[in-house]
């Protein structure tokens, strides 16, 4: 029998690997200007002994003949994978970064349309809170509409497509049988003490609905013809409700919703091209047929300016109020162009008070908000292969940037007045609700940003990796 030989204290002794020496690497020899090294210096570096799986990233480009990726826009990658991870492991900051965006916004909204409201009120003899606390009501009905659509996934949401459809119709179609006309447009509808504008959750509803709808197309949406039907026909039936009720402006956000579900479907390009020139022709027949538009475009172009009716007064004190705030403002309240001097200041012309009292800086704050948003956005948008998420998502996108794109033009001069206000900061009660609301569906997808799995992610750059979209 054999035994098998123990330690004192009868443990036994402990069998132990034997480790294998690496071979070690020989030196490469090099020529400088002199000749071949002489084994010290550089080369005398080659003669190291690598364990396996030693050698730093560095080395390795380097051993590859590949130079470390350098400049501005790699350390602008690296910043935005601290922030929000990796594509392999995202953080979920850009969740953060949408709600606390569009957070901020409304903040700033409110305080602006107090400041911007109050002297008009007290020059009326009312409350000067009163417009204010309607916004703030409005706020807080939006950010629980907010709260629930963020909670409703991509099956609850596809649900919601054609009843919002349906009845933001039923709505728009209301509006012209008994809606209250304001500056030359029809698009109120009075309900109680309130007035509801159907326009605005209408454009939630057109952009739901052509990405549920352009979905099921992704197949066949190369052909114009799938593109356009039923697209066109029933998604456009909304713009022309719209434009019968005299808003062209409001019509314009539509199409440019409309044409953002197209171009995140994969529509051709040549679609694009031949729409736009007929969207084109269309406004410039609107503006011909109406006298109210015919003399907002020739303000805008400085053709009535000096007739003594003040066509231009409200663009011109726009442009004299955001001079007149330089690059840090008169203040917060101390706007002087409020005093009636600019009409709607609290509404379509709300920017030209923020430039007043803040300045420049200030109104470059407003602008890197909206920024923010819009690259958050994108970013959760392009982790998604759902075509109804990303047809979505760019549709919502498309519509806030948009418009608030529309709206700063408008107040700087850029674009003729057409009455498209701010989103999240020009008064309005329904389209501060149903913007909050659209928030509410980006926030959904955004708290379910997907992890691609590990053969989706193509290294294309040593050192960094790229998801395929």
């Amino acid at each position: 029998m054999v035994t098998t030989p123990t330690r004192p204290g009868g443990r036994k002794p402990s069998v132990r690997p034997v480790r294998v020496k690496e071979p070690v690497r020989p030196a490469t020899p090099s020529t400088g200007p002199s000749g071949p090294s002489d084994g010290t210096g550089d080369a005398g570096l080659g003669a190291r002994t690598i364990k396996a799986g030693g050698a730093s990233a560095g080395d390795r480009r380097t051993n590859a003949g590949v130079e470390p990726v350098k400049g501005l826009r790699v350390r602008l990658r690296r910043g935005w994978a601290v922030l929000e991870g990796s594509d392999r492991s995202p953080s979920g900051f850009a969740y953060y970064l949408i709600l606390g965006s569009a957070l901020a916004l409304t903040a700033i909204g409110l305080m602006m349309v107090l400041s911007a409201s109050s002297v008009e009120a007290i020059a009326a003899g009312v409350n000067r809170y009163e417009t204010f606390s309607r916004q703030a009501v409005f706020a807080g009905v939006g950010v629980v509409l907010m709260i629930v659509l963020s909670r409703l996934g991509p099956r609850a949401l596809r649900a919601l497509a054609w009843p919002s459809l349906l009845a933001a119709v039923v709505l728009l179609a209301l509006v012209l049988v008994v809606g209250q006309e304001i500056n030359g447009n029809k698009n109120w509808l009075q309900v109680g003490p309130l007035t509801l504008q159907p326009s605005e959750p209408a454009k939630l509803a057109v952009a739901l609905w052509l990405a549920a709808v352009l979905e099921r197309k992704k197949a066949l949406i190369k052909d114009w013809k799938h593109a356009l039907v039923p697209a066109l026909p029933i998604g456009g039936l909304p713009v022309l409700l719209i434009l019968v009720g005299g808003d062209l402006g409001t019509a314009l956000i539509f199409l440019l919703i409309m044409a953002a579900a197209l171009f995140f479907a994969g529509a051709s390009m040549k679609l694009f091209t031949v729409t736009g020139l007929l969207a084109v022709v269309g406004s410039l027949v609107m503006v011909a047929t109406s006298g109210n538009r015919n003399v907002r475009i020739a303000a805008w172009l400085g053709l009535n300016c000096d007739d003594g009716n003040d066509l231009c007064m409200q663009s011109d004190n726009g442009l004299f109020a955001m001079a007149s705030g330089g690059w840090f403002g008169v203040g917060i309240g101390q706007s002087r162009q409020k005093w009636n001097w600019i009409p709607e200041a609290h509404n379509d012309f709300i920017v030209a008070i923020i430039g007043e009292e803040f300045g420049l800086l200030g109104t470059l704050v407003v602008v890197l908000l909206f920024g923010v948003l819009a690259v958050a956005t994108f970013r959760v948008a392009m982790r998604y292969t759902d075509p109804f998420v990303r047809i979505l998502m760019g549709s919502i996108l498309v519509w806030l940037i948009g418009q608030a794109f529309v709206n700063i033009g408008m107040v700087t001069g850029l674009l003729p007045v057409i009455g498209v206000p701010l989103p999240f900061i020009s008064y309005g009660g329904s389209a501060l609700t149903f913007t909050l609301a659209a928030v509410g569906v980006l926030l959904s997808f955004a708290r379910r940003s997907p992890r691609p799995p590990a053969s989706a992610v193509l290294p294309s750059v040593p050192g960094r990796e790229r998801v395929p979209s």
